[in-house]
């Protein structure tokens, strides 16, 4: 893959005294390795373009596992994130690092992650919001998307008063217990994505633990 992507680095580290070693996420390549020579010398012009959060433009290529950078261009700075966004950031690069295989194709997640990291660029308060819907959005892509609106077990629209409880490679059915892995129809109606699910605004405050609380389930049993 020799022409221009969009890209984010994900991580970095030293691969010799001269060279680092890159996890990048792209547009249209999905997670790549790559080794970046020389871009740890003094004179090196690519050493404050490759960091996490900047939006870049690459080009690569060779034939395996690990690819080699031809060239690299920063299209703006690094997005200003700090403290709590920082670490927040940090979290979505890791778990993207941790569940994307290499080279699989991910584009519309990838825009999906932009829109997270400009999220939390631009957060004046929590950025549970921006996380939940960004974990909730992967864990679909991965085809692990979750029915909101209907019973797994009858197949009827969810009851707003009733209580429902998540059954993997099910999806929610009716539960007589209450407990913390238990929503109500009213809750799951207000998670359901509308529209673009990371430039959403509905997802309000009182969304939050709801919402944290299913992103950790789904985690769990995914």
């Amino acid at each position: 893959m020799e022409g221009w992507q969009r890209a984010f680095v994900l991580h970095s580290r030293p691969w010799s005294e001269t060279s680092l070693m890159l996890d990048v996420f792209t547009e249209e390549s999905g997670r790549v390795r790559l080794v970046a020579k020389g871009a740890r010398s003094k004179r090196s012009t690519l050493k404050g373009a490759l960091q996490p959060f900047t939006p870049l433009l690459l080009r690569f290529g060779g034939r395996g596992e690990v690819k080699t950078l031809r060239s690299a261009e920063a299209v703006s700075l690094a997005l200003p994130l700090s403290g709590i966004t920082l670490y927040s950031g940090l979290y979505i690069n890791e778990l993207l690092s941790r569940v994307l295989e290499y080279e699989t194709r991910f584009s519309e997640l990838f825009f999906d992650y932009l829109h997270c990291i400009q999220s939390l660029a631009g957060a004046t308060g929590t950025p549970e919001p921006a996380l939940r819907r960004f974990e909730l959005a992967l864990l679909g892509h991965l085809g692990y998307g979750v029915n909101f609106t209907h019973c797994a077990g009858s197949g009827e629209p969810v009851d707003d008063t009733m209580t429902y409880r998540y059954r993997e490679e099910k999806g929610f059915i009716a539960s007589v217990v209450i407990d913390n892995k238990t929503f109500t129809g009213r809750q799951l109606k207000a998670l359901k994505p509308r529209g673009n699910f990371l430039t959403q605004t509905h997802y309000a405050p009182r969304n939050a633990l709801p919402a944290w609380r299913l992103s950790r389930i789904l985690a769990v049993n995914h």
